[in-house]
């Protein structure tokens, strides 16, 4: 079986996607009320300080630092089903008792030094594979993940806290660097989670401020393609990019946002596979 190929990312590129990020929660967090804190997100267990513990807990581990010692055992609770969810825990629980402004505190702290260590990484290392959430891939690769874990845990703090992102606030490079991350994966979802059959031609029409098209063709195996060749797509799913990510991410739809989803073409299909957006752990 020949080895996967590795994907290899401009740095700057995805930095810049990783800071504006953490700036953005920065600058939503800064004053926030205790009781805001508090507001319970579309993540089952987790409110607002939970979803920034859970970041903490993410960089600090990409930084060396060892989870704390959790108070029981994290992996009886409902919402936690694999390792990751455990360590994730353990941060969550630790900063439940910390002020808002502390956990903020926290969270300037450590993604400052994860600013100095990546942009002090070099080129070779940046590059060079290693253990991902998505299997081996570049350490760059693992950083866009990083993007589309920060920028959707951003969305899931703006739900919490009725505070949807406008068409401006949702434009930029965090954005178009998690749909580069959704896109990448939905190969997986229409050929192995919604098993579209031999020869579909898949368009997904993301439309809104994060509008574009995203193609998946099943040829032998189900990847994502530049274009079908001059042929029309035999499945179409058109839907609000941002509703979009909120799918892929198992969460609920934005209710600032049009949450029409139009199905063209094989209508089963399409409709199978916007059940099996979801691929996230």
């Amino acid at each position: 079986m020949a080895d996967r190929p590795v994907t290899k990312l401009d740095k700057s590129d995805v930095l810049a996607g990783l800071f504006a990020v953490w700036d953005d929660i920065t600058a939503l967090l800064d004053g926030l009320p205790e009781a805001e804190w508090e507001a319970a997100s579309p993540l089952p267990g987790w409110d607002v300080k939970a979803l920034v513990a859970h970041i903490i807990g993410t960089e600090s581990f990409l930084a060396g630092v060892h989870a704390p010692q959790p108070d029981i055992d994290v992996s009886t609770l409902e919402h936690v089903r694999n390792d990751i969810g455990a360590m994730n825990e353990c941060w969550v629980r630790h900063l439940s008792g910390e002020p808002g402004a502390e956990v903020l505190n926290r969270f300037r702290d450590i993604t400052d030094q994860r600013r100095k260590a990546l942009t002090g990484m070099p080129d070779g290392e940046w590059d060079a594979v290693t253990l991902t959430p998505v299997g081996p891939e570049s350490y760059g690769r693992f950083m866009r993940v990083r993007v589309f874990d920060c920028w959707m845990h951003e969305q899931d703090i703006r739900d919490a806290l009725g505070r949807p992102a406008s068409d401006d606030q949702l434009v930029g490079p965090a954005s178009e660097l998690s749909l580069d991350e959704i896109a990448a994966t939905m190969g997986y979802v229409v050929g192995k989670r919604a098993k579209a059959p031999e020869g579909s031609r898949v368009l997904f029409e993301l439309t809104g401020p994060l509008t574009r098209d995203i193609r998946v063709s099943v040829d032998g195996r189900a990847q994502l393609v530049d274009d079908f060749g001059g042929r029309e797509p035999t499945v179409t799913i058109r839907v609000d990019g941002l509703q979009f990510t909120r799918l892929a991410g198992g969460r609920r739809m934005c209710t600032a946002r049009s949450q029409s989803i139009d199905l063209g073409g094989d209508e089963g299909v399409a409709a199978r596979i916007v059940d099996h957006l979801n691929f996230v752990i």
